[in-house]
């Protein structure tokens, strides 16, 4: 489990394929955050958990597998990748973000990134069987960043960006065309799941009230 809140930018060491998957070599600069780094860990890499297989001088090695390949945008990584590195959350930390298990969701594309005078504003598209997980003023982790949705329509959701989280995370190098790991909000997918077998059984009108979330114990 992660938070959104990235502690480093880490950069691709090395990559070597291994049958269908990937061992990739990551080097982290923020060694107060790292030192203790252990072996079986998790570290989210632009928003992916992976798992420590190997520790190096500040470097640690994951082996990506296929499927994270297809969902994510780690097989597209070249040794010199800048990434966003988080380690898991731990019970005493403080939750600045929001509740981020490291799975995506899906890969996003940014259509535009664009200047607000102190701030940016990126805009993002995604596929559409996506769309009953997002919602205006929501959490969404972009390559493993929490943010908060600006705003939704049918064809993608913008956030709004401030200028210390354009320098301290990959959000920075964005621009028109690339693509990013997504993972909507759980709460968000445990709602829309729970409605879809409601509509399913035919015990549901099909809309989302205050009394069917009471009902359900939100």
């Amino acid at each position: 489990m992660f938070t959104g809140i990235v502690k480093d930018i880490g950069s691709i060491a090395g990559i070597r394929k291994e049958g269908t998957n990937l061992r990739m070599t990551v080097r982290y600069k923020n060694v107060l955050e790292f030192d203790d780094l252990a072996i079986d860990e998790s570290v989210a890499i632009n928003g992916a958990c992976q798992t420590v297989v190997a520790l190096g001088d500040n470097t640690f090695d994951v082996d990506t597998i296929e499927e994270t390949l297809k969902k994510t945008t780690l097989g597209s990584f070249v040794p010199g990748t800048a990434v966003n590195l988080e380690r898991a959350l731990r019970p005493s930390d403080r939750l600045g973000g929001h509740f981020v298990q490291g799975h995506v969701d899906c890969v996003g594309k940014v259509q535009g990134v664009y200047e607000l005078g102190g701030s940016r504003e990126v805009q993002i598209s995604f596929p559409e069987a996506f769309q009953p997980f997002i919602v205006r003023v929501g959490s969404i982790a972009i390559d493993g960043v929490s943010l908060t949705v600006a705003n939704v329509d049918e064809n993608g959701f913008t956030v709004a960006i401030i200028p210390y989280t354009f320098e301290n995370t990959t959000i920075e190098n964005l621009k028109e065309g690339s693509r990013v790991n997504l993972e909507f909000d759980i709460l968000g997918k445990y709602i829309a799941r729970q409605q879809e077998l409601l509509n399913n059984s035919g015990k549901s009108s099909g809309k989302i009230s205050e009394d069917w979330l009471t009902g359900l114990g939100y």
